[in-house]
């Protein structure tokens, strides 16, 4: 059975970077060149990587706060009222004028396998004051506490805040995205989560099979990285750590809608950590997490119950156990 955790008295959840204004709809195919592709199911919502791991750890029943950068504009309305309504504090969301709330374009075909355009827009004009706040933040947040983050907000944001977390004894999840940005930041942290490609452009390593994202893996641990979970393309991970090597294989489920997924399973991973799991907990946690999000259209709406989760990664961390004899 998975260990039954709670956080430290007071510990919250950080989660620093994009915090979007999503425009979702699904087609039936790709469009080609030129031409205009009529869509159904248009929905407007909140998403950004730091929004989406925020509003999880909220909906698990963990203490969040949010960190990030909006537009002075409607649109910011848009991006944080579903974190308003789920719990997440929002006190560190600073607003600016000289950028419109970044905004996600996302259309979902029948396979599920959804392709998002982005622009950052405000995600990337932290002014001084604001980066000084939120390094504050950081070091003001009680003990116990996790930081997680990505790095669609200024890279040297993303530095300094690694660096103020780490002064504190602040355990740092990085999701290096995108990769080009990520640079030296992947081997400065004590949990790192690449996607499948994020691995390979990081390590420089084939990773579309298996054996590839274990090789990526153990090469970025080399590199400086504390425990590292590739997230594979089917939804499971690999997790290399000081007790080895990992494959833990997905649940196969009805694939409706992939955006969010990597977010899901990024936040899934930051509330085990502060919940205190073993990694190997930890990742089945994660990757269950991320299983069921795929199940449901959209990226917060579709973010499943803990309770399933809890039932979901016991299972696969069952199966871990018998695989080990």
């Amino acid at each position: 059975m998975p260990s039954v955790s709670t956080p430290a008295a007071d510990a919250v959840l950080l989660s620093l970077g994009s915090v979007n204004a999503d425009f979702q709809m699904r087609v039936a195919r790709w469009p080609e060149v030129s031409e205009t592709l009529m869509a159904s199911d248009f929905v407007r919502l909140s998403g950004g990587k730091a929004a989406n791991r925020a509003f999880l750890a909220a909906k698990f029943g963990l203490p969040t706060r949010l960190i990030g950068m909006t537009g002075d504009d409607d649109l910011r309305e848009q991006a944080l009222g579903a974190l308003r309504d789920a719990g997440v504090d929002l006190d560190c969301v600073y607003a600016t004028g000289e950028q419109p709330t970044a905004v996600s374009m996302i259309t979902v075909p029948p396979d599920g396998k959804k392709g998002i355009v982005l622009a950052a827009n405000a995600n990337r004009c932290w002014s001084e004051d604001s980066v000084g706040e939120a390094l504050q933040a950081i070091r003001g947040a009680p003990d116990g506490s996790v930081l997680s983050l990505d790095v669609e907000v200024p890279p040297d944001v993303a530095r300094r805040a690694i660096e103020a977390a780490q002064e504190c004894g602040i355990p740092v999840i990085l999701d290096p995205s995108p990769a080009e940005d990520a640079g030296d930041l992947a081997g400065k942290v004590g949990y790192l989560a690449p996607n499948a490609g994020e691995a390979k452009a990081l390590a420089d390593i084939d990773t579309e099979a298996v054996e590839g994202a274990r090789r990526a893996a153990l090469a970025l641990r080399e590199r400086g990285a504390g425990t590292v979970f590739v997230k594979l393309g089917d939804g499971g991970c690999v997790l290399a750590g000081d007790e080895g090597v990992v494959h833990v294989p997905a649940e196969p489920v009805d694939v409706v809608d992939t955006t969010g997924a990597g977010d899901a399973f990024s936040g899934a991973l930051a509330v085990a950590i502060l919940l205190g799991k073993p990694v190997r907990e930890a990742a089945c946690f994660a990757v269950a997490t991320a299983s069921l999000a795929v199940t449901g259209y959209g990226s917060q709406p579709a973010y499943p119950e803990r309770a399933d989760v809890e039932a979901l990664a016991g299972k696969l961390l069952g199966r871990l156990r018998e695989l080990r004899g």
